[in-house]
């Protein structure tokens, strides 16, 4: 098992000290991040919490997942690789409308 948590459905108030300092009941906490709008900077409501192993990155889904932490019930899973997904720049340049042909 991974050691990196995927945790969803954050109040988009939350900071990364709240939630190393929530992750911490269940093990050591090597390194959180919230992931922010590029744009706006704004919370997106999910981030990364990296246990320092396994076995705690188990105890704090078992803890934590669907439970309540800041008025909400918060997802703790696994988290996957990013997936590789292909980048669209062709459709950057299309606006106003026009027909380019």
């Amino acid at each position: 098992m991974e050691n990196k948590l995927y945790v969803g459905n954050l109040p988009y108030a939350t900071t990364e000290d709240e939630l190393k300092s929530h992750f911490s009941q269940a093990g050591t906490v090597t390194s959180v991040a919230l992931i922010k709008d590029r744009a706006t900077g704004r919370a997106k409501g999910f981030g990364f919490v990296e246990m320092a192993t396994a076995d705690e990155a188990q105890k704090a889904i078992s803890m934590f997942n669907g439970q309540n932490f800041m008025g909400r019930s918060i997802t703790v899973n696994v988290a996957r690789p990013p997936e590789n997904r292909p980048r669209n720049f062709g459709d950057r340049n299309r606006g106003g409308g026009q027909n380019r042909n």
